[in-house]
């Protein structure tokens, strides 16, 4: 019946695949992209309900800063910029030193105190900066991307290049994040990883028609899942990009599996019907483990973490439905993919010499061999104890980038650019405005006082140092701060909240964790709370490291337990998960050995490495288990299942980890990372699968061979016994027959 739908149907169904390729390119192309920082904040936490608190308060803390080079404060194109700015519709206002001395002045701030409260904010010590302050309203907060493009179309309007100015803030970061992470600026580094992969491919197959078809149909499976993942409503971030090419190796190691089943039932009747048996089963359950592991991440409290984990099973599906289910009708329209290949060899045997002598090899130093890679698992596997996190965008620019350069300049020579919120609460309502302000003053000299903290700004900021003597002066001046209170980014609900800016630069050797410690313990018996987004990335860095391995031990545990109930064998269910651990312990055990800090990019490799270990671990377990069922001897079993197995392991393997490599020559760091990272993780995962696996194996005991219902051979050293004939009651022996007479003699 499969062998008759295939014959039948096998150019209609690629056909399928070919019309609707435009499809699937075109809304993968347009699934939208969202690297927002606060993305990666917990979803349900203490600090992040503090957070999402504070934002409804003071409508969040994201603002944009342009630092004008080499203008003096009085030029008037900053204030026409200025104006132009605070016209886009992203924008809800924007701030100059003009725009601050005037509010100032109306609270009776002389203009040299003015100017001393500017310099190191908006005017730097040189007087060679000159900054303006954005904020965003919330159309600017959907959409980060245009409202940062809008400014710099302003500032080119206004005849200032790029080097005449810098910029930065949250949604410049998010911007080039965006722009960086993109299809476009790394589609020739993914352009040269497919075209390895073709060449290892083509050399694999040495059959050009099906090389270029099946690599065709992988091109498929990739924009099929992101165009899947963009219809479900999903957006696509800098670590959702590393799903095309997990969907490339686990579509290319299906495919190169069933090929070599292929190979091996060729000769005999119905080679595709038999590939097929051959393969579902190892298949199926290796895809069905991988996604079981893969949906343990949905369990994360972190946004992209949870697109991953399902845009990740997403992507299995469609490799198991290409490999499996297209690769079959390719090798119908061309199934002599293999004649020419197989004629040159004597014989029915088709399977890998080269494998089968290294299966004699590693099998017969069996024990040194296992010594030796339970050796290397056990050191390396330490080092994961010394495995530390690290979140941090600025990692993620190369150094020569702008934006980095810019943030560089504005924090050393304007004002820092990072900042922890504080907000004050007054309850008691009956307390004088005037208490109020001393009280928050007295904070900010606390605040001030701790390290790292490099300036403080606060609705204090605007008034006089001392305030006017004379009473009248005074009235005016509290009848004024009356006025502005529903315009005045400082205060809330009236002015029984009060928020204090406490800015400090990034290089100064404190952690925002640090510093909020230290605040709170400062100010501790104070009606004050803190905030930001700053400590909340770094809290979140720490809960995703934490999460992932949570989630990977539950992945892991899971996934044994399928093993043993498929294999129906306890023992070879947790052997089988030795290799599967082998490519963790060795990759994520070096970056702990060499203080290498991990990036949520490389801890989600560590879900697609225990995928690709579990698939080559299957493939060779079902055809181990077979053998051994069948002949009792592990040593043979796991020699035949690695002579069967060994080469479609080793050449899935070569070709991902290979292809993987030019993603290193990106100046994307995570794109370069995950490279790195997937080369040697398939590397390792060959180690697991090809030298520990079957060593382990082999030491098996014997066990009684399965009854088949058929005659055994009689050994060549039995002794036949000669010709015994009965004659009236004597027994005669001899080795040839007796004649009639010597019988009627008897």
């Amino acid at each position: 019946m499969i062998a008759r739908f295939y014959q039948n149907y096998s150019g209609r169904l690629l056909l399928l695949v070919a019309l609707s390729f435009p499809l699937m390119v075109y809304h993968a192309k347009t699934i939208p992209v969202n690297n927002d920082i606060e993305a990666w904040l917990p979803g349900k936490s203490e600090v992040r309900t503090a957070y999402n608190e504070y934002k409804k308060e003071f409508g969040g803390e994201e603002i944009i800063l342009v630092a004008l080079d080499g203008l003096p404060e009085e030029d008037p194109l900053i204030e026409s910029l200025r104006h132009r700015i605070e016209k886009l519709p992203g924008i809800h206002q924007c701030y100059s030193p003009q725009t601050l001395k005037t509010v100032m002045q109306q609270f009776s701030v002389s203009e040299e105190e003015a100017n001393s409260k500017l310099r190191g904010f908006l005017i730097s010590h040189d007087q060679q900066l000159v900054g303006m302050v954005a904020t965003l309203t919330r159309e600017g907060l959907v959409d980060r991307n245009k409202t940062v493009e809008q400014i710099r179309q302003q500032l080119k309007y206004c005849q200032l290049e790029e080097e005449d100015y810098a910029m930065a803030g949250s949604p410049v970061m998010v911007a080039e994040l965006d722009r960086l992470g993109g299809s476009g600026k790394n589609n020739k580094y993914f352009a040269l990883m497919l075209a390895i992969s073709l060449g290892l491919l083509l050399y694999a197959v040495r059959h050009w028609k099906v090389a270029f078809s099946i690599f065709g149909l992988t091109l498929w499976a990739m924009y099929a899942t992101m165009a899947t993942i963009k219809l479900v409503g999903g957006e696509k971030n800098f670590i959702l990009s590393a799903l095309t090419a997990m969907v490339l190796v686990f579509t290319l190691a299906t495919s190169i599996h069933f090929l070599h089943y292929y190979r091996a039932a060729w000769g005999k009747k119905n080679p595709l019907i038999i590939a097929l048996q051959s393969a579902w089963k190892p298949c199926f359950l290796a895809t069905f483990t991988t996604i079981i592991g893969l949906a343990s991440l949905a369990i994360s409290d972190f946004s992209p973490v949870v697109q991953f984990g399902w845009g990740a099973c997403i992507g299995a599906a469609f490799a198991l439905l290409t490999g499996l289910g297209l690769t079959p009708a390719v090798l119908s329209i061309w199934p002599d993919v293999f004649e020419k290949e197989l004629a040159k060899s004597s014989g029915s045997e088709h399977s890998n010499h080269k494998f089968e002598k290294a299966a004699g090899r590693l099998l017969n130093h069996g024990k040194l061999i296992t010594g030796i890679a339970i050796v290397l698992v056990a050191v390396t596997s330490i080092g994961m104890l010394r495995l530390t996190s690290k979140i941090d965008p600025k990692e993620f620019l190369p150094k020569e980038n702008k934006v980095l350069t810019d943030l560089s300049r504005i924090e050393q020579e304007l004002t820092p650019v990072y900042s922890i919120e504080a907000v004050v609460e007054f309850n008691d309502e009956e307390m004088p405005f005037m208490e109020k302000l001393d009280e928050v003053r007295r904070l900010e000299a606390i605040i001030l006082a701790q390290p790292g903290v490099a300036q403080t700004k606060s609705a204090a900021t605007f008034f006089p140092e001392k305030l006017p003597d004379n009473p009248y002066e005074l009235a005016a001046v509290l009848k004024k701060a009356e006025s502005r209170k529903g315009n005045n980014d400082y205060l809330s609900d009236g002015d029984r909240l009060w928020r204090i800016s406490a800015g400090y630069r990034s290089y100064s050797g404190i952690t925002s964790n640090e510093l909020l410690k230290n605040l709170e313990e400062a100010t501790a018996g104070a009606s004050i709370r803190f905030t930001g987004i700053s400590p909340l990335i770094e809290n979140a860095q720490r809960s995703i490291f934490e999460g992932f391995w949570e989630s990977f031990t539950m992945a892991f545990a899971i996934i044994t337990v399928v093993m043993i109930i498929s294999l129906r064998s306890l023992k070879l269910g947790i052997i089988a998960m030795v290799p599967n651990l082998t490519p963790i312990c060795i990759v994520y055990g070096m970056l702990g050995w060499l203080q290498i800090p991990v990036d949520i990019g490389m801890m989600m490799t560590g879900s697609i490495a225990l995928g690709i270990a579990v698939d080559g671990t299957f493939h060779f377990l079902v055809r181990f288990n077979e053998q051994y069922t069948e002949t009792g001897d592990s040593s043979e079993s796991a020699r035949s299942a690695l002579a069967q197995t060994g080469a479609p392991i080793f050449e899935a393997a070569l070709i991902g980890g290979i292809g993987m490599l030019a993603l290193s020559l990106s100046s994307f760091a995570p794109t370069s990372r995950f490279g790195l990272m997937m080369t040697a993780l398939l590397t390792a995962a060959l180690v697991g699968d090809l030298v520990l696996l079957p060593a382990v194996l082999s030491f098996l005991p014997r066990k009684e061979k399965k009854e088949t219902g058929i005659v055994e051979e009689i050994p060549s050293t039995l002794e036949i016994p000669k010709p015994h004939l009965v004659v009236n009651d004597v027994l005669v022996s001899n080795t040839n027959f007796p004649t009639r007479e010597e019988i009627a003699e008897a």
